[in-house]
């Protein structure tokens, strides 16, 4: 029987420490390159930069996954810190900025769950929802200072805006919901 432990403690640690370096080597490995070829893609059309947009939500799924796993305060913030500096490690494109994004990304998909405790342990479609929702903020807004989105034309932002909000409630929200909901099907975890 899995236990989805609501308490810091070493088994939590190393959860959710593997839930950061699982997510950081898909970032890199698995979503880097198929973005950098969309992007390329796009270049033609004006649109290229929402590719970056059109894959926030796949950059922040490390967060409700930890908070799946180990149902705390914090621990979404710290399994997609982890995830970040994997990511960077690795040779993420990005460089030290990936931490700066992970940092901002975790605590603002915490934002759906934060205060009550027990809305880590319920992990409802309400609460993930509401994170990813923020999660797309906590993407769009520091890539909107620290890569210059701003000098994008109003219509490119525009849409980019929108398009991570989707994508974050799609992959982020929904996805990761569905994930978590075959994990409870398959390992009827209890939270303790």
């Amino acid at each position: 029987m899995f236990t989805r432990s609501s308490k810091w403690n070493v088994k939590s640690v190393i959860l959710v420490a593997l839930i950061g370096i699982l997510m950081g080597i898909f970032y890199t490995y698995g979503t880097n390159d198929l973005y950098n070829l969309v992007k390329m893609l796009l270049l033609p059309t004006g649109y290229a930069p929402a590719t970056d947009a059109f894959f926030a939500g796949l950059w922040l799924m490390a967060a409700p996954l930890a908070m799946y796993f180990v149902p705390t305060k914090g621990s979404g913030l710290v399994g997609e810190l982890l995830a970040s500096i994997v990511e960077m490690a690795c040779g993420g494109q990005w460089g030290i900025t990936t931490v700066v994004s992970g940092l901002m990304q975790g605590l603002t998909n915490e934002i759906g769950f934060f205060p009550k405790k027990s809305r880590y342990q319920r992990f409802s479609w309400r609460s993930v929802l509401t994170g990813s929702f923020f999660a797309s903020f906590g993407f769009f807004i520091p890539c909107y200072l620290m890569y210059g989105w701003y000098k994008f034309a109003v219509k490119v932002q525009i849409v980019m805006f929108f398009v991570s909000i989707l994508s974050s409630v799609l992959f982020d929200g929904v996805l990761v919901k569905l994930i978590t909901n075959l994990f409870d099907r398959a390992l009827k975890p209890k939270v303790a």
